[in-house]
């Protein structure tokens, strides 16, 4: 019996995200921590799971190591299956070449064996920096609907920020007619997601056809998709309605943590219909002392606040001490704020250790922008790290 399945999915994870330095200088950009239980991976992981898509490849390249062990098996998942599940692909010496990836179309060329061998019908293309909770079948059933050679998923975005997204120009049945990369003056507000689902023999067609084109930057988006487009091939459009946000930066990251705040957030991730796996560690409730105070936050498992929280979101066992405040920041897993230290519009990598009477950060009516610590380092006693401030290695009080 030939064992197939219909939809095989390709998740691109191997992105340096320089954008989100210094939470990237040692991880990969899907690996950074969200919303407190979170890795960014965990949302395009889920969806796939939700949506009965049980084979994934994820393309890793930048800083491998984290992702990879975060993975596992993909048993958090359910990707831990003995034909299909989720595997791990990085870049690797073959007979003839060795390469790393050159961009998104060459990353899934390069991996075109792992597909072909589940024989799919369908590929399903993805990014690793959105946070957003998508059904991918309702999408894959409106491809095939469309006798569709792709299908990109879109969602309406302000005129105002049209010109920093692809444009899709369409016609009244959702045909695409036109890409628009970036405009100036963009005709449409339909903006790509940078989610593709193909027919599988014109995927294969048009990557391999990239591959021998010297002056293609092997990117799907510049490539690919204008060359699918120039042939006649039919491409159409998937209107998404759903929170959809592209974390690739530390203010769009700030912005979908901060929306998972108040008694009716702009993104519900508790919601236990479409629920969001993770792989989190194991820790004892948190703990909130009398002489604590915390307003509108969210404070995962493992933490111990005797502080001060406001409008915050604390990852698991986060220790904040007595006088200690947090205001409009995001303090990720094992980090201790010291005593009396104060914390405003900030980020917070894991495994840092703050001082007593430390200043960090501003608030944001300063204008001075969102202050970054990066993972695994210390900040003495009475430090000041100002507002916007991108650091990566100790603070001294004698530096300042």
């Amino acid at each position: 019996m030939i064992r197939k399945k219909k939809c095989v999915a390709m998740l691109l994870a191997g992105g340096q995200g320089s954008r989100l330095s210094p939470l990237t200088n040692i991880i990969a950009k899907p690996a950074v921590s969200f919303g407190g239980k979170y890795r960014i991976i965990d949302f395009p992981l889920s969806n796939c799971v939700n949506s009965g898509i049980d084979t994934v490849g994820v393309l890793t390249q930048y800083q491998p190591l984290y992702l990879n062990n975060y993975i596992g098996n993909g048993q958090p998942w359910d990707l831990d299956r003995s034909f299909g599940g989720v595997h791990i692909l990085s870049p690797y010496q073959g007979k003839h070449s060795s390469d790393w990836y050159k961009g998104t179309a060459n990353a899934i060329y390069q991996n075109l064996h792992f597909i072909k061998q589940y024989d799919p019908d369908y590929v399903l293309v993805l990014s690793g920096d959105h946070i957003y909770k998508m059904d991918y079948s309702k999408m894959l059933n409106y491809h095939i609907l469309s006798d569709a050679d792709c299908t990109i998923a879109a969602i309406s975005v302000p005129k105002e920020e049209a010109s920093r997204f692809g444009i899709l120009n369409t016609l009244e049945n959702g045909e695409i007619y036109e890409f628009e990369e970036k405009p100036k003056k963009p005709k449409s507000t339909l903006a790509s997601m940078g989610i593709y689902i193909f027919t599988a023999k014109k995927l294969y067609k048009y990557l391999e056809e990239d591959n021998e084109d010297k002056n293609s930057s092997n990117d799907f988006g510049k490539n690919v998709l204008p060359k699918m487009l120039e042939s006649g091939e039919k491409m159409v459009a998937y209107h998404f309605e759903g929170y959809w946000k592209d974390v690739g930066t530390i203010e769009s990251l700030y912005d979908a943590n901060m929306d998972l705040l108040g008694d009716f957030p702009k993104f519900d991730v508790t919601d236990t219909s479409w629920k969001i796996q993770s792989r989190s560690p194991l820790a004892p409730p948190h703990y909130i002392s009398d002489c604590a105070k915390t307003v509108n936050s969210i404070i995962m498992s493992g933490c111990e606040i005797y502080g001060t929280i406001e409008n915050s979101v604390l990852s698991n066992s986060v220790t904040v001490k007595k006088g200690a405040v947090i205001r409009n920041s995001i303090i990720m897993e094992d980090t201790v704020i010291g005593e009396n230290s104060v914390i405003e519009y900030s980020i917070v990598d894991e495994n840092t250790i703050i001082g007593n009477n430390v200043r960090i950060g501003e608030p944001k009516e300063t204008k001075r922008g969102i202050t970054v610590l990066a993972r695994d380092i210390k900040v003495d006693d009475g430090a000041t790290v100002p507002g916007g401030a991108k650091v990566d290695k100790n603070v001294s009080k004698e530096e300042e």
